[in-house]
């Protein structure tokens, strides 16, 4: 099957932060260990989603050129996170003062996650229903993750993680909307208006869009 002009790297992009946050999401709920999740961290939730953001930007997104390039860092960061942990638990490693990592010092990195979060959701209310409501989800469950990292409270985990999942799901109906409105020719998953309407002409590209970029 062949198209014309570019694919749109939005659907790697989505694809990538998705499937990665469900698997997340998963072991959080006491169902998969951390092995699987990292290797999806690097390949997919970083690896894809910085390739989908650099295409993006080529686009002339600078919604998705961000959105994907930052989240995709986070999960590269994460996985980062991950191994340094587990570096400064064995004896003899070269993790020393400096890379240590304490559990608070996780929270303050996903506070930091959440206010950039806090903007992007800002914009997303401009794009369309789904997108607003994804990055609704992913902002609600960054809080939640700021309070049970850094305010102890543990029993909001579940929560927190039925959240995600409903985020990733969310994602991935962005990504099969742009899919098959190319390949069935009509729009199957409609994705709702902007929750936020304004009055400028300009009209601003957007991640969830199934035009093809111009090269």
């Amino acid at each position: 099957m062949s198209g014309h002009g570019q694919g749109n790297p939005a659907v790697v992009g989505l694809a990538g932060f998705g499937l990665t946050t469900l698997l997340l999401q998963f072991h959080n709920l006491g169902w998969c260990g951390t092995g699987v999740v990292f290797c999806a961290a690097i390949i997919l939730g970083g690896g894809a989603q910085l390739v989908a953001g650099f295409q993006e930007f080529r686009c002339g997104n600078n919604f998705g050129y961000s959105a994907f390039t930052v989240f995709g860092a986070f999960w590269l960061a994460l996985g980062l996170i991950w191994l340094i942990l587990d570096l400064q638990a064995a004896a003899n490693t070269f993790v020393g003062n400096h890379l240590k990592i304490a559990p608070a010092d996780i929270g303050m990195f996903l506070v930091a996650f959440t206010l950039y979060t806090a903007i992007m959701w800002l914009a997303a209310l401009r794009i369309s229903g789904m997108m607003a409501f994804t990055f609704t989800t992913v902002l609600l469950g960054f809080i939640g993750l700021d309070l049970v990292f850094l305010a102890g409270m543990k029993q909001l985990m579940t929560a927190v993680a039925v959240d995600l999942i409903v985020c990733s799901l969310s994602a991935w109906y962005m990504m099969a909307h742009i899919i098959f409105l190319q390949v069935f020719g009509r729009d199957i998953l409609p994705v709702g208006k902007p929750w936020i309407a304004t009055r400028t002409a300009t009209r601003v590209p957007a991640v969830q869009e199934a035009a093809a970029c111009e090269s």
